[in-house]
């Protein structure tokens, strides 16, 4: 472990992963529509981080497992916060597409 790497945000490769092995859980993204359209993780589904409340119509157990990105990690930081207040319990940010290496989908 080199000495800068606590800037390090999350590795959403090791997110992506852990979701995958992770029975029931959901992949959130939280960007835009737009930017959603443009490129996502296969399976994600997109919340906004501006419309979090909508969540509950497909996450109604807050023990789900939920991993969420965005495009560099800040908005899906602050959504695992926004996901917490609202009582989820199992939330992880694994960070930014912008980062990620793997398949999209348009």
């Amino acid at each position: 472990m080199g000495f800068f790497d606590f800037l390090k945000g999350p590795d959403i490769g090791e997110g992506v992963r852990e979701y995958n092995a992770t029975p029931g859980a959901v992949l959130l993204d939280v960007r835009t529509p737009e930017e959603y359209r443009e490129g996502h993780i296969p399976g994600s589904k997109n919340v906004p981080l501006q419309s979090l409340d909508k969540v509950t119509s497909f996450v109604n157990n807050q023990d789900t497992p939920v991993f969420v990105y965005c495009h560099s990690g800040a908005r899906s930081a602050q959504a695992v916060s926004v996901l917490e207040g609202m009582g989820y319990t199992n939330v992880k940010n694994i960070g930014g597409i912008a980062a990620y290496a793997g398949k999209v989908e348009h």
